[in-house]
């Protein structure tokens, strides 16, 4: 079969099939009832990201998983509530917001237009002061701290990671560059295969990650274990022999933690406090927020970040008005339009790309999914429906989090429903 259908098939699994958990392992009775809870509705680490178990898990990361805090910082960032709340009925379903997302297996949802809160509803025992996980949302927050690096003239995007990280060196990165990892291009030879406990996925980066249950992994002593964390396993990723960098668009999280590497031997500080001094002490935020960290308890830049709904729309506002926060430059303006900065040969990759055939993405680039590069549309996106929608021309930002059954985005019911939505939301807004 060909690579790239076989990776667009894997991909679309649900993360069901994944864990192994499956919906024969559904409890009678609600998640986590009892005290102690009894043993059916129990959320342990081998279940943690299976249906409905992940209804409380993903508000809950910091128990199944090993987390680092990152901690806010000065003053909050006020957001005003409108006294008349938001008048829209969906065109295609006739439901208001919330009850749409609440159908789509949401947890959260904020609209903010300018600086005003059209719109917050929870779910799911969610609430305004409670942690959510972000997963792959994460490798857009990464991003914005990366511009630090070449803001600063410590990094050259046309460079190879290896000229930074010899560590790389005898691996796929060396022969990529820094701009193909931030835009997933870097032609490497390894499949997040979640479904053959041969792959190097679950051998040696899975046990590595720390983030998905791996028999006995906990247990593995840095010792005597070649692949401890995940740093341990890029530098042994071998090159896709049959693409070169820059010939497609392969999504791979891996590309991201390289980026995270990066970051933290060039600043010589580790993720969590990079993440904490340039980004989360300067947005404003309300909360803390923390990150889920490998078995080497090093930051999992690919989508380790928690943080409650307001915080995350807070980070999108930063994006949205070009890295300011009131009079304060958090990130580079030249950063971040870098991101729109798309040449039609990424819009050409996306097409190509099987997965999203059917897809409304224009492009991929630097961490973010691209919708509308002249009007300023764009996304960060985690798994079973983490979402920060930007809408420049209407002057908007829309944050949800889901605890949607599926994994995949393009394949999940519930995913399109809740950004279509937001998009025809947006348009009435202009």
């Amino acid at each position: 079969m060909n690579t790239t259908i076989t990776r667009a098939l894997l991909l679309s699994l649900p993360l069901i099939a994944i864990a192994k958990g499956g919906l024969a392992d559904q409890p009678s009775t609600p998640v986590m009832t009892g005290i102690p809870p009894t043993a059916e509705s129990q959320v342990t680490k081998k279940n943690w990201l299976v249906y409905p178990y992940l209804t409380w898990s993903f508000k809950n990361t910091s128990a199944p998983l090993n987390t680092l805090m990152i901690p806010r910082a000065g003053q909050i960032r006020e957001l005003p509530r409108s006294d008349t709340g938001l008048n829209f009925k969906d065109q295609e379903t006739g439901k208001s917001l919330p009850d749409l997302f609440e159908d789509n297996r949401a947890d959260g949802i904020i609209v903010i237009k300018g600086e005003t809160i059209l719109e917050e509803a929870y779910f799911n025992n969610n609430s305004e002061h409670r942690q959510h996980i972000w997963f792959s949302m994460t490798k857009s927050l990464v991003s914005s701290a990366f511009g630090t690096l070449v803001d600063q003239g410590l990094i050259d995007l046309s460079k190879s990671p290896a000229e930074y990280i010899p560590e790389l060196r005898d691996s796929a990165f060396a022969r990529t560059t820094v701009q193909n990892v931030l835009d997933h291009t870097s032609a490497i030879g390894f499949t997040e295969n979640y479904t053959d406990p041969t792959s190097d996925f679950q051998r040696f980066y899975a046990p590595a990650l720390g983030m998905l249950y791996s028999k006995g992994a906990a247990d593995a002593d840095p010792m005597n274990t070649e692949i401890y964390g995940a740093y341990d396993f890029l530098a042994t990723v071998k090159p896709n022999a049959s693409l070169k960098p820059g010939e497609a668009f392969e999504y791979n999280s891996s590309n991201t933690d390289v980026l995270g590497w990066l970051l933290a031997k060039l600043l010589n500080k580790s993720l969590d406090q990079i993440l904490h001094e340039q980004i989360w002490s300067q947005i404003g935020a309300e909360h803390d927020a923390f990150i889920a960290v490998d078995r080497a308890y090093m930051p999992a830049a690919a989508g380790g970040f928690n943080s409650t709904l307001r915080d995350a729309a807070r980070f999108g506002l930063m994006i949205r008005d070009f890295g300011r926060v009131g009079d304060r430059q958090v990130v580079s303006k030249a950063w971040i339009d870098h991101i729109l900065n798309v040449d039609s040969k990424l819009e050409d990759l996306m097409s190509q790309n099987p997965i999203y055939n059917d897809a409304p993405w224009q492009s991929y680039h630097d961490q973010w999914w691209i919708l509308d590069r002249d009007r300023g549309e764009f996304c960060a996106i985690g798994i079973h429906g983490q979402v920060i929608y930007i809408n420049r021309a209407t002057d908007t930002v829309m944050v949800w989090f889901s605890s949607q059954e599926d994994a995949s985005s393009m394949k999940s019911p519930n995913f399109m429903p809740k950004l279509n939505a937001a998009r025809r939301l947006a348009v009435e807004l202009n």
